[in-house]
């Protein structure tokens, strides 16, 4: 696990290394056990290493036998043991014990399609000096982001964005487009970034540069073709043997692992099959939060402690109070770009707490989207029956939804806050039905918000719908959601939070077998009724406690909503006060009033809008008028001091 970065010169002049150490200084947080270059004229690549595999042997960049070729890897490859024997049966020589170096000689036999053969997770560059080609490679489900510049004379990539932005001549500006798309979903959907000028590779892809022309390419899709002659009791056998194998293949590390516990399916379906072939107890790590009521709803340490005694693991628990006010730009720094997904504070939290003991740490990160585990894949199961009711009852029930309270303080009024939701979006299509779930604002309330000139609009729903094919309705969500907020949103911000305290994080729900496996089942599988996560949840049934499979779903996050109206009220009037907002002059000041205005008269619950307000502003302190996070901090505590 590491970061990556490196430079090019399309016009063949020599790369600068000062350069490259700038790039490299900025990203050590994620290597800090070890720094390599290597400089070939118009090419440069470098990365800064957190040792797991062959601790001793696995410094980058490694070449291969003459040194014609050289590679960069973040990440692991988890099938590397049996590409090793593969290809020294086919006469390559390796120099290290480091699974990273599989890709280097796979390359050398089989080119490009080498990443068809790899299970892992990463983003790597690799050098072919004989060439004079540089290729880009990211994972498969882009658990490992990469970051990519070019303008007329250079391209510069790295796994951190903020890497970019040391290079001579960048110029810090929001992309309108991917303002936008922010402010719409919560975070900046690939391929854009909020930078202009710099983009994110797509998940499955591969860049290369060679004679100063570039070409991209995917190299994998999700399967839209189902198999509906397998019968469920097979479907389950299937899932259980395939979350059992990618958790033994992604348990192997030289430093201690551990893993993160919930209490909830994904996290004890990962916890219980690391206690089945693991030797000693595993350790696993939980958080709570300290506080009222708003608090309680966000705490599972009652369900984490349950499945860490069902299973004997080595059980570690975390009760907070967090100086959010004081983690916010530290964290949004990490991010590299603003997002109003408050489980970024959560990650990192319980990720600095584990890292006191672990370097390796697994995570349950994707089971939702295999297998269908979220409210809005019943959208269509509740809204097919509420349609089938007369008009004049569905009118009146629209009519009462349009009155309700809308908050998420307690757990009344966040039920009345879904219906209200459910409500309001039983009317629409299919496609916008499934945005109404996702945004956390309407394009046009964007559109208000925002004072910039109209962008050349980015809908990444729409795109991903486009490419979605499957005529099964429940997996052209879970196909999108795999195009879209899984890699952008969640897997961004795991990836971020946990390397910004040096910890590399591992999600073996999300092995590419295992997704295709979960690709090709139809959605009365996956979910049953209104039962979620039917098939996964029978494929545990004989492993893990009723009352745990069978629990409300609560997501990983934080009481934000109740910290917007407590500890960050101040903050959010300030930050999004008329004064600061004309200073930024990218937002409507009026439009903000109203919305701040409507969120605490309860008449719309704009909690991750005003989020999405204020933590953008936060990381407008830091990355565009160039100051130091903890500076923001300190003037952000000033204001509840």
């Amino acid at each position: 696990m590491c970061g990556i970065y490196g430079i090019v010169h399309l016009d063949g002049t020599p790369v600068n290394g000062e350069l490259l150490n700038a790039m490299g200084a900025v990203t050590r947080h994620r290597g800090p056990n070890d720094l390599g270059a290597h400089l070939d004229g118009d090419c440069a690549i470098g990365m800064t290493r957190l040792s797991i595999i062959d601790l001793a042997g696995g410094h980058q960049p490694i070449p291969n036998e003459d040194e014609t070729v050289w590679l960069v890897c973040n990440g692991e490859i988890y099938n590397f043991r049996e590409l090793r024997t593969e290809l020294e049966q086919a006469g390559h020589r390796f120099r290290t014990g480091s699974d990273s170096e599989v890709l280097l000689h796979g390359y050398e036999q089989w080119g490009d399609a080498v990443v068809e053969r790899l299970n892992g997770m990463f983003g790597f560059a690799l050098w072919d000096a004989r060439q004079r080609r540089l290729l880009i490679g990211r994972d498969h489900l882009g658990i490992k982001p990469i970051y990519v510049y070019q303008d007329d004379k250079r391209i510069a990539f790295s796994t951190e964005a903020k890497a970019l932005l040391t290079l001579p001549g960048f110029v810090r500006e929001v992309d309108p487009a991917g303002l936008q798309a922010y402010l719409q979903l919560g975070y900046v959907p690939g391929p854009l970034s909020m930078f202009k000028g710099i983009r994110k590779l797509g998940v499955a892809s591969l860049l290369s540069v060679q004679g100063g022309k570039t070409a991209e390419r995917m190299y994998w899709q999700i399967p839209t073709e189902l198999d509906t002659e397998t019968r469920e009791a097979e479907w389950v056998q299937r899932v259980r043997h395939g979350i059992q194998r990618s958790v033994r293949m992604q348990m192997v590390s030289d430093v201690p692992i551990g893993a993160f516990l919930s209490g909830g399916v994904d996290s004890s379906a990962v916890v219980g099959y690391m206690a089945k072939v693991s030797y000693q107890p595993v350790k696993t790590y939980a958080i709570g939060f300290e506080g009222g009521r708003a608090e309680a709803l966000y705490n599972e340490l009652p369900y984490a402690r349950q499945v860490a005694q069902y299973f004997h693991t080595d059980h570690h628990e975390i009760v907070v109070k967090p100086d959010v006010v004081g983690l916010l730009p530290k964290l949004l720094w990490h991010m590299d770009e603003p997002i109003a997904d408050s489980a970024f504070i959560t990650t990192y939290l319980v990720s600095e707490f584990a890292h006191r003991d672990v370097t390796v740490i697994l995570s349950g990160v994707g089971g939702d989207e295999l297998f269908g585990g979220y409210r809005r894949y019943l959208g269509n199961y509740y809204a097919d029956r509420f349609n089938r009711l007369p008009t004049w009852i569905k009118n009146s029930a629209r009519s009462v939804g349009d009155r309700l309270p809308s908050d998420r303080h307690s757990s009344l009024l966040n039920l009345m806050r879904l219906a209200k939701g459910f409500l309001a979006s039983s009317a629409l299509s299919f496609e916008e039905r499934y945005r109404a779930y996702l945004q956390i604002m309407p394009a046009e309330l964007a559109d208000r918000l925002v004072k910039l000139p109209p962008a050349q609009a980015f809908d990444a729903i729409r795109t991903a719908f486009a490419g979605a094919g499957s005529e099964d309705a429940l997996n052209r969500m879970l196909a999108v959601d795999a195009q879209t907020q899984l890699p952008d949103d969640l897997l961004m911000l795991t990836d971020k939070m946990s390397m910004a305290v040096s910890l590399e994080c591992r999600v073996p729900l999300l092995d590419h077998e295992l997704v295709e496996l979960a690709a090709r089942m139809p959605h009365h599988i996956k979910v049953r009724g209104g039962r979620l996560k039917h098939v996964m949840k029978e494929a545990l049934s004989d492993m893990i406690p009723q009352e745990i499979l069978n629990r409300k779903k609560r997501g990983f996050g934080t009481p934000i909503g109740a910290w917007l109206k407590g500890q960050l009220a101040r903050v959010l009037d300030s930050v999004l006060s008329p004064e600061s907002l004309r200073r930024r002059g990218l937002f409507d000041e009026a439009a903000v009033s109203e919305l701040i205005a409507a969120h605490r008269a309860q008449k719309q619950d704009y909690t991750d809008a005003l989020l999405s307000l204020m933590n953008f502003e936060v990381w407008a302190r830091i990355y565009l008028d160039g100051r130091d996070a903890d500076d923001v901090a300190d003037e952000l505590r000033a204001l509840v001091s």
